[in-house]
């Protein structure tokens, strides 16, 4: 039996973030005849915000070969949690509320490799993570747990030049931060999430130089419990499939050995933006390509990125960014 031990500790301080809300009147803009550059008037300070959390990590893990093709991996991690929070209204009243909570999270995976180049896996593990809002009384929101249940198989091909990765998930988070339906300007922690799915990543080298890179994805994150928004509805910038491919070959001989090309596609489905309110991001497909060549310590590399220039969008909740169009970015390195 072989035994490896994992212990350490974590410590982590948010920077005390400190903020403002105010109010102010600003001119109405006539939408067919509109004038621009008014400024706001009769601005008023209703509250100030003060935030500060601090996490404290302990964890241990072990693992242990049970057979020559059997192991067990068992760990936990103790989280302490102190928050301080800081309300100021305009009437000049200090509400402030102190919140300590700690939780115990444990993970443990099981490994069988049935023959040597392919093993199956299944594991378990739980999450924590402090929520930053607050509730009408001021009072932080207790934090979010996770909960991941995984199975998969790995297997090693071509005398392991390639490797293959096939896992099916289920994860839900609860404590999620959600509209508090009697003060809607503030939060309570009632919220669940679920995301299922499946992922395949392949990668490694087929033939001397050729190497590749590809994976796709299936993911159905929705919403399964909340005040305000529909149970079912998708999660915000959640792209139900996607896939990419990337691949490279370099010249292993002659004059111009260490000369490489690269090219690939990149898919993401449709996501939506805001999920109060949501609308449809549609999906992509981008093509990139590279050439670089390598001597000695010297590297000179172009890369194109959107080749083919298309309009596509990113976003993270509630905004929409375009991304770049075609963009070709060249560099010189030297490694010393």
């Amino acid at each position: 039996m072989c035994v490896r031990q994992k212990l350490g500790l974590e410590l982590s301080r948010s920077k005390p973030s400190v903020g403002a809300l105010f109010v102010e009147d600003i001119a109405p803009i006539d939408i067919f005849n509109p004038v621009y550059g008014a400024r706001p008037t009769n601005r008023t300070l209703q509250a100030q915000y003060y935030t500060k959390i601090d996490t404290l990590g302990l964890y241990l893990q072990d693992q242990v070969t049970l057979l020559s093709n059997l192991k067990l991996l068992v760990g936990g991690r103790y989280d302490f949690v102190n928050s301080v929070n800081s309300t100021r209204p305009a009437d000049g009243n200090v509400n402030r509320s102190e919140f300590d909570d700690g939780a115990f999270s444990p993970r443990v995976g099981l490994v069988y490799q049935p023959i040597e180049p392919i093993s199956l896996y299944a594991s378990y593990s739980r999450s924590f993570v402090p929520n930053n809002d607050r509730t009408f009384n001021g009072v932080a929101l207790e934090p979010s747990r996770g909960t991941q249940y995984e199975v998969g198989i790995k297997s090693e091909l071509f005398d392991r030049r390639l490797s293959a990765t096939l896992a099916a998930y289920d994860i839900t988070k609860t404590n999620i931060s959600t509209v508090d339906p009697n003060h809607t300007d503030f939060s309570i922690a009632v919220g669940e999430v679920k995301s299922r799915g499946i992922e395949l990543d392949v990668a490694g080298e087929i033939l001397p130089g050729w190497k590749i890179i590809a994976s796709g994805y299936l993911n159905d994150a929705f919403v399964s419990k909340d005040n305000s928004i529909p149970v079912g509805r998708r999660l915000e910038n959640s792209a139900y499939h996607g896939a990419s491919l990337w691949t490279t070959y370099q010249i292993q001989k002659g004059s111009l050995k260490g000369l490489q090309f690269g090219g690939g596609i990149f898919f993401v489905g449709s996501r939506i933006a805001n999920q109060s309110d949501p609308f449809t991001i549609p999906s992509y497909l981008r093509t990139d390509a590279a050439i670089s060549y390598k001597h000695n310590n010297w590297r000179a590399a172009v890369n194109f990125k959107n080749i083919s220039d298309i309009k596509y969008y990113d976003t993270n909740g509630f905004y929409a960014f375009p991304q770049a169009p075609l963009t070709v970015l060249g560099t010189i390195s030297v490694e010393f």
